[in-house]
């Protein structure tokens, strides 16, 4: 396969929300082959749905998907991952590069479901790739070719931002941004509910909140000054501000986020032993 050729012929296995939005991103960015990029997907219902969303043809069979790629996505829950790759273990050659998403899969297992020559890049993005901002880690495997890591890097871009570590972080970045946008919808909404509570109305409270979660995400990643810095930038003495950062630590809000990003890297461990 051509390294960072200008459109790349991805197999999908699996159909669903995931597997949509990249196909979806992808073609948007003109780096799907469109003539030989596909899905297999058991589920009709799965089927009609990706087909309708990304132009796309959708089969039953994972034959029929391998067969046609050079690139395969797992987009397979990881309870079920393992039929998957023995529907495919066979048809897979030097000329496929497999890029698994499946959360807590690691790059050795996959390789025992598919042979330690075969050429894999493990990936962790999140739902945000469904609006073009997700943010994705990616370790590549040892039988990888040195483009492989770059064609990974260069897909998952197209969605947000995408960087490469090393395997054993795979787990951190799977607590941290994998579960991470879960963490800030609760955050969004318990500051629209504060809103609320201060006498705004819901709709004004909601806008209000996620647009400022927005706009401080922007000012982290466009001005690269440290979030305390900036945090302090607002904070003016004997102000709103600090009086609202005192009640957040008297809560031990930083801990507790801390505790969760741990809690779920922990978990995520957990469920790739079971793998």
């Amino acid at each position: 396969m051509p390294a960072l050729a200008s459109a790349y012929s991805v197999g999908f296995l699996g159909a669903g929300q995931m597997a949509t939005a990249l196909a979806k991103a992808w073609a948007n960015a003109g780096l799907l082959d469109l003539t030989h990029s596909l899905a297999g997907e058991p589920d009709p219902t799965a089927r009609k749905k990706f087909s309708d969303a990304t132009g796309l043809r959708a089969v039953p069979t994972n034959a029929e998907v391998v067969q046609g790629s050079q690139i395969l996505v797992l987009a397979v829950k990881p309870q079920i991952l393992a039929a998957a790759l023995s529907e495919v273990r066979g048809a897979l050659t030097d000329r496929h590069l497999v890029v698994s998403i499946a959360a807590g899969v690691t790059l050795a297992q996959l390789a025992g479901h598919l042979g330690s020559e075969t050429r894999v890049v493990r990936v962790m993005p999140n739902t945000p790739c469904l609006v073009g901002a997700s943010a994705t880690g990616y370790a590549v495997g040892p039988a990888a070719l040195p483009d492989d890591g770059a064609i990974a890097a260069r897909l998952f871009g197209s969605v947000g931002v995408a960087l490469a570590v090393p395997e054993g972080q795979l787990d951190a970045v799977t607590g941290l941004s994998g579960s991470g946008p879960a963490y800030v919808y609760m955050m969004i909404e318990a500051l629209a509910d504060g809103g609320v509570r201060a006498g705004l109305p819901r709709e004004t409270a909601l806008k209000l909140a996620a647009q400022t979660v927005f706009g401080s995400a922007k000012m982290v990643l466009e001005t690269g000054t440290h979030p305390a810095a900036l945090k302090d930038a607002v904070a003016s003495p004997g102000g709103t501000t600090i009086a609202g950062i005192h009640a957040l630590e008297r809560g031990a809000f930083r801990a507790t986020v801390m505790n969760a990003v741990e809690a779920a890297a922990t978990r995520a461990a957990e469920l790739g032993k079971k793998s």
